[in-house]
């Protein structure tokens, strides 16, 4: 199926436009949160002996504010506010993006240079990356593996770029480099849908039938969003390599710039975290 110039010109557009503002809120509350909990646990370590509650004061705009945590919220006179949609109208404007750039048509996914493969082929292909690079995440995260933070991250790292030369062998350049992306963003939007949020659902059902949350449940939401800051620079640049082919995709080496890209993405984010 190939789509009408102009109409795809408009899709290309508006769900471009949704996507990188979806993505501007998803990083930002992501990062907002990481800084706001690593701060807090510094106040917690400073005020541990004085028994007041730990608060950050912050200005922005016409105010001050003052925030503080707390492993039980009051739900009784609170309304709770969550932060989901922001990743999900991110992952969905972006499969929606691929689907019309690459999969309708497939002119920007398969280069006959680098191999013949039907539309079909390359799209099932594609979609079947971004379903096996989750499955592998969750079973590495729910492995022995998943305790070890180094571990994980050679390991991860490792696959990141063999997928990257695998990819080279079969899609455009371009391509390649979009897949590797997609593939960490539907990481980043289940890591969110499927696991951060049910967790805190599940203490926050303890917590109304009068029982104690599992704490396991508090770290592993924790560990999970940590991981998609780190993911989440890379992601970017990705979203943003199509501008510049000369130093990224178009060159022979295009899966090994990615795969030395990803980890100064890696690096960038464990400083970014800190700020």
């Amino acid at each position: 199926m190939i789509l009408d110039p102009t109409l795809s010109e408009w899709l290309n557009l508006v769900l471009r436009w949704v996507h990188v503002f979806a993505g501007i809120m998803w990083v930002g509350t992501t990062y907002y949160f990481t800084w706001l909990d690593a701060r807090l646990s510094e106040e917690e370590k400073a005020v541990a002996n004085t028994g007041t509650p730990a608060q950050i004061w912050m200005v922005h705009s016409g105010g001050f504010y003052v925030v503080e945590k707390r492993k039980v919220p009051d739900l009784l006179s609170r309304h709770l506010h969550w932060f989901r949609w922001e990743a999900g109208t991110t992952w969905l404007s972006g499969m929606a993006l691929l689907v019309v750039v690459y999969y309708l048509g497939g002119g920007a996914l398969v280069d006959p240079d680098v191999r013949e493969i039907s539309v079909s082929a390359a799209v099932a292909l594609g979609l079947g990356v971004l379903l096996a690079g989750g499955f592998i995440y969750d079973v590495m995260m729910m492995s022995p593996l998943g305790r070890n933070e180094k571990a994980f991250a050679i390991v991860a790292y490792v696959m990141v770029g063999g997928a990257s030369y695998g990819l080279s062998h079969v899609f455009s350049g371009r391509a390649v480099y979009i897949h590797v992306g997609a593939m960490f963003g539907t990481i980043m939007a289940a890591n969110v849908w499927m696991h951060i949020l049910p967790a805190q659902k599940k203490m926050i059902a303890a917590i109304k039938e009068g029982r104690k949350p599992d704490e396991a449940l508090s770290a592993q939401a924790k560990l999970r969003s940590k991981q998609n800051t780190f993911m989440a620079v890379p992601v970017v640049f990705l979203m943003i390599s199509n501008h510049f082919p000369g130093v990224t995709y178009g060159d022979r080496y295009g899966w090994a710039i990615l795969s030395v890209l990803v980890l100064l993405g890696w690096i960038a984010a464990k400083f970014i975290r800190r700020a």
